[in-house]
């Protein structure tokens, strides 16, 4: 959550597409690290419990693959299909941006409460 929250935070303060995207070629790699983690920790906790398939396990390895797919749009998006010469192309990334990041941190919240439960 920590870092969808701090992608969402540094999409809402960017204004310039370039400075942006420059930060972007950083911080991609370690989003895509921790999220790596995420399905390593899942790979640990099955093997914990003696390599069972349960649906918590399932759930984390297929929301895992999600966000990994979901990052990947992301960055495609601002590296193919957003023109930076152009300023309002910027705005129209936004949007993309903030609904692949809305999805990210919806299935985490939705995951984080199913397992508390």
């Amino acid at each position: 959550m920590g870092v969808v929250g701090f992608n969402i935070l540094m999409l809402a303060l960017s204004t310039q597409v370039i400075r942006y995207a420059k930060r972007m070629r950083i911080v991609m790699p370690i989003s895509a690290t921790l999220i790596a983690v995420t399905l390593l920790t899942g790979a640990i906790m099955m093997a914990g419990k003696h390599l069972e398939f349960s649906v918590a396990n399932s759930a984390m390895i297929i929301a895992g693959i999600v966000m990994i797919v979901l990052e990947a749009k992301r960055y495609k998006t601002l590296k193919r299909k957003t023109d930076i010469s152009k300023e309002t192309s910027f705005d129209a990334y936004k949007i993309k941006a903030y609904r692949y990041l809305g999805i990210e941190m919806a299935i985490l919240m939705i995951l984080s409460v199913w397992m508390m439960v």
